[in-house]
């Protein structure tokens, strides 16, 4: 699944481990530092994990590059990467660092610890509920962000969004990304969490799938619901790509998927949002826990839960609606 567990000789403790890496999706190096280690981190987190004893860094720096550029580049992913780190309460000790054709940033990260500090991700039961902590889209506002340079993209889609709104879904994703999954891991243990995973490359059926071929128990996953950032799920129709709200569209450092007992979800979503834990954090309940063959679906039509960037201006929105106050909403 998400990291490795190696029981120690040492009695008692388990070493968790991870590691990712990938290409820039976004043209703020120091954004693209950050968004490369809170997707480290995520995998430790989906076990439920808050604590990472330490962390190296990855780093491919570009032969393609002139001279000039990599060296304003590269120390502002490493700077990103490190403040993520740093963030998360850990600190990047070493790494490797080479020179090819792209530039490529990640990490691993690890921990040592005791059985109570993780949840396997095998003990979800007929009645649990999913939650998801992250809106879905990221892979289709990189790609629409990219688009407003391409006349022949931008036309397929340009019907059912404004240049603004791909800009605010942009910055929202990148905002998200970056985001750590500290807080939901946290809260995992609180609320009983019987099993989670993070949402990346495969996309939340993908993931999802994955999940519950993990279980002990005989159960399948139904999403119902599929919070995604504001006007993509239209851009991703327009355009024929992406596969959003089919559940195949790739993510980058996304939410955790949580299988939580049905009494403790609306609590989790509640608590979560709480102004104690910052800014920015969210969740959503997408789908049940039933019996089954350890499978995951979509059913036919999901509600899509729009979810409005948080940098939506007070104008956009009256733009929208004339007879909406010009106060901000809360």
């Amino acid at each position: 699944m998400d990291s490795c567990v190696i029981p120690l000789r040492h009695g008692g403790l388990s070493l968790v481990q991870t590691t990712d890496f990938f290409y820039p999706l976004v043209e703020d190096p120091y954004m693209m530092g950050r968004i490369a280690c809170a997707n480290v981190l995520s995998d430790l987190y989906a076990m439920g994990i808050t604590e990472c004893d330490n962390m190296l860094m990855l780093l491919s720096v570009s032969q393609s590059m002139s001279e000039e550029e990599r060296e304003k580049v590269t120390p502002l992913m490493i700077k990103g990467f490190r403040d993520a780190a740093e963030e998360g309460g850990t600190a990047v000790t070493g790494g490797q660092t080479v020179v090819n054709p792209w530039v490529i940033i990640g990490g691993v990260a690890t921990v040592v610890c005791q059985q109570n500090e993780f949840i396997m991700p095998d003990s979800a039961v007929v009645g649990d509920v999913l939650v998801l902590t992250k809106p879905l889209g990221t892979q289709v506002a990189a790609n629409a962000h990219q688009w407003l340079d391409n006349p022949e993209r931008w036309n397929k889609i340009k019907m059912v969004v404004s240049r603004e709104e791909v800009e605010l879904a942009y910055q929202e994703a990148m905002f998200n990304m970056a985001t750590l999954n500290r807080t939901a891991a946290g809260l995992m243990h609180t609320f009983n969490a019987h099993a989670a995973t993070d949402i990346t490359g495969f996309g939340i059926l993908g993931h999802s799938q994955n999940l519950a071929k993990q279980q002990k128990n005989e159960v399948s996953f139904v999403i119902h619901n599929l919070p995604i950032i504001a006007k993509m799920a239209a851009i991703s129709k327009a355009s024929g790509r992406f596969g959003l709200l089919q559940g195949t569209s790739a993510e980058t450092s996304g939410g955790l998927l949580i299988c939580l007992p049905r009494e403790q979800a609306a609590r989790f979503c509640s608590e979560i949002k709480s102004s104690k834990y910052g800014e920015g954090h969210q969740a959503w309940i997408v789908g049940i826990v039933e019996k089954g063959n350890r499978t995951a679906r979509i059913i036919d039509k999901p509600r899509v839960i729009e979810v409005l960037p948080r940098g939506a201006t007070a104008a956009v929105l009256a733009s929208e609606n004339p007879n909406a106050s010009s106060e901000p909403s809360s």
